[in-house]
């Protein structure tokens, strides 16, 4: 059980993944998913607040919503290594128009209360960390080694596009038409979803020897990261990301009231330069091939700059000067996300991968949830300013550390 080493730079011209009529169905198939779930979740969020004009309610909803990527993740990774994928997803889109339709459903027969909206949050939330690993082991079965790099950067695109526009949607058919019509939406975009997968070819899962129970697999699939060195880089590079770029994304709000005026436009400004530079981080993914020591080195490039980029903050405030800090921060963030995704799939085998992009999802999600919370507290106490240089310190240190080991890999090879 070894991970592959990285292979020599590719001197064919770039191709597109959506160059392959298979990916282009899957494309399309994940542009519906992605869309309809950001408009569940603004949905889910702004219907708690309805509800109970309560920030501790639409807090629970929250959890809600991603606990159980976080926690059933590894054990949907498990399963997603003894199922086709193809299969996985199609049936989490039928729970997702089935969830869709209930909370329809419920709001028709005005029974949709706080505790039935948890509930149905809890349910999303628990299909979406199905619908993870099965996502993310089914791309490698349809693509060639060359075009997963580019097929993963225009997932990312997709996913920080629909990050805009769903929520945009939401509103618009909620103030037209009611929230029971923008679930209704949301179904149609999941139904569209399942009939494109429906016409992917089944993707058969490798089959060990022996059947083993869903522990002893899991355990197995720990096993494989502690003897697999880079593996173990990839996810640290991947948890230095989420502990300070994506921690400053999701901090946008507080950063935005502390540093720019508070204003919603200010707000408004800052979450869409996000976006855009999110966007612009997935096209540069996208254009990159299976050379797993060329996305290394973007990766560490990203980290430095996106670490760098906070450190001016202490001195240079307001919204003018935050607009570039937050498109560089957002592009590099996504550089190392969607880089580091890129790696583990290039470097990890079929047998395990469930089980090791489950651990990825779980790093991926998990490290700005706790960044979020220290470096809020953090910056309560001392400012944005200082914490930002704090953070981005420590960050630049961990980088260099880690390119040395990436180095003493390499030469071990």
């Amino acid at each position: 059980m070894s991970t592959a080493s990285h292979s020599e730079p590719s001197t064919a011209k770039h191709r597109s993944a959506l160059s392959e009529p298979v990916f282009r169905l899957y494309f399309f198939a994940s542009c519906c998913a992605t869309l309809a779930v950001w408009i569940v979740r603004f949905l889910i969020g702004w219907t708690a607040w309805e509800l109970t004009r309560s920030a501790f309610w639409v807090g629970t909803v929250s959890v809600m919503l991603l606990a159980p990527t976080i926690f059933l993740s590894p054990v949907f990774g498990v399963v997603s290594d003894r199922v086709d994928p193809r299969n996985g997803m199609v049936t989490t889109a039928a729970c997702n128009i089935a969830i869709c339709l209930t909370i329809v459903g419920l709001s028709a027969q005005d029974w949709l209360t706080i505790v039935a909206l948890l509930s149905v949050a809890l349910a999303f939330g628990c299909v979406t960390a199905a619908h993870h690993p099965m996502r993310l082991s089914l791309m490698p079965k349809i693509l060639a080694r060359d075009l997963l790099p580019s097929g993963i950067g225009l997932s990312a695109i997709v996913f920080n596009t629909s990050r805009i526009i769903g929520p945009a949607i939401g509103a618009w058919i909620l103030g037209a038409f009611g929230a029971a019509w923008a679930f209704a939406l949301s179904a149609l975009l999941f139904s569209a979803t399942l009939g494109l997968l429906t016409r992917v070819p089944s993707a058969p899962p490798v089959k060990p020897e022996e059947p083993e129970s869903l522990l002893t697999d899991l355990r197995a699939g720990f096993r494989f990261i502690g003897r697999a060195p880079l593996i173990q880089l990839i996810l640290l590079m991947t948890l230095v990301n989420g502990l300070v770029g994506r921690t400053v994304m999701e901090l946008l709000p507080a950063i935005s009231g502390e540093l720019a005026g508070g204003t919603a436009g200010a707000l408004a400004t800052l979450t869409a330069v996000a976006g855009a530079g999110s966007i612009v981080g997935g096209w540069v993914i996208s254009r990159q091939r299976g050379n797993t020591l060329g996305i290394s080195r973007l990766v560490f490039v990203a980290l430095l700059t996106g670490s760098l980029v906070l450190i001016p903050v202490v001195w240079l405030q307001g919204l003018a000067f935050l607009i570039p800090v937050v498109i560089v921060s957002a592009l590099s963030m996504t550089i190392i996300g969607t880089g580091c995704q890129a790696l583990v799939q290039l470097v990890v085998s079929d047998a395990f991968r469930g089980r090791i992009m489950s651990v990825w999802t779980v790093v991926s999600m998990g490290g700005p949830a706790f960044g979020a919370f220290l470096m809020g507290a953090v910056a309560d106490v001392f400012g944005f300013g200082a914490t930002f240089i704090g953070f981005a310190l420590a960050a630049i240190l961990t980088t260099f550390g880690l390119w040395q080991q990436r180095q003493r890999f390499q030469q071990s090879e």
